[in-house]
């Protein structure tokens, strides 16, 4: 379980409380400058906040980065690749120090993990010799690894800050898949997101912000209401059917 007390950055997020079941998959959304990235930076535990930020009771401002990082891996919503290695070499700086990338169940794994995002033709390439949607895929499997419950009994979070945002419809298509099975082996999955309708597709619970502050929290059908989005965005928007789907048309 995470649970959110009173977490406040700056003017930027005012306090704000929520709590989120493990295993469950919550998105983030809400207009640009909403404090979606602020939330989810104090829920790492990578920017100063007021407030506590639990998790299944511990507080992680009480524990070292090190154990930290056995409990979370955080995905920054921009990041370039700051030295030369292949993508094989930087997947294994992503695990564990304790994990050895050789080993035969850690190499079938980063397999798996690379057919999933169709990347296995990519492990011997330089990151610095891959597209924008690679180079996000490569960098999501890299923080599924850090956790991964074969190696890290000890995961518990994977935050992520809008990872769809550079990927084409095939390559997001994977990616919920992938964050799917992720939380199905009981790691929590928080996210930014823009895309309202995979929102309200895949997201167990959702948290709406509007101008740093916490406007509406719960199930997709709870929060994303032609009533709240409108409030939240400024758009009109509609609740329609599609192929037993509910969708949101915007004007």
């Amino acid at each position: 379980m995470i649970e959110i007390n009173n977490v406040q950055v700056d003017q930027r997020l005012l306090p704000c409380s929520v709590t989120f079941s493990a295993g469950s998959i919550v998105h983030i959304v809400g207009p640009n400058g909403s404090g979606k990235s602020s939330l989810l930076s104090a829920i790492s535990g990578l920017l100063p906040y007021q407030g506590e930020v639990l998790y299944d009771g511990e507080n992680i401002a009480a524990v070292s980065t090190r154990q930290l990082a056995q409990w979370r891996a955080y995905l920054p919503q921009y990041q370039t690749p700051a030295f030369h290695v292949d993508v094989f070499q930087y997947l294994a700086l992503s695990l564990p120090s304790y994990v050895d990338a050789l080993r035969d169940d850690v190499n079938t794994v980063i397999h798996q993990l690379c057919d999933k995002l169709q990347l296995t033709d990519k492990l011997s390439r330089s990151i610095h010799q891959l597209s924008g949607g690679e180079w996000q895929r490569v960098r999501l499997i890299g923080a599924c690894l850090q956790l991964w419950p074969e190696w890290n009994t000890q995961g518990k979070v994977l935050i992520l800050d809008e990872p769809a945002a550079p990927l084409d419809i095939a390559q997001q298509a994977l990616l919920y898949t992938l964050l799917e099975e992720i939380s199905r082996l009981g790691i929590t999955i928080i996210m930014a997101n823009h895309d309202l309708n995979r929102t309200f597709q895949q997201a167990h619970h959702v948290v709406l912000l509007q101008q740093g502050r916490l406007f509406a929290s719960g199930s997709p059908a709870q929060v994303l209401t032609e009533e709240r989005v409108e409030a939240a965005f400024g758009t009109p928007v509609i609740l329609a059917k599609l192929s037993e789907r509910t969708v949101l048309l915007f004007d």
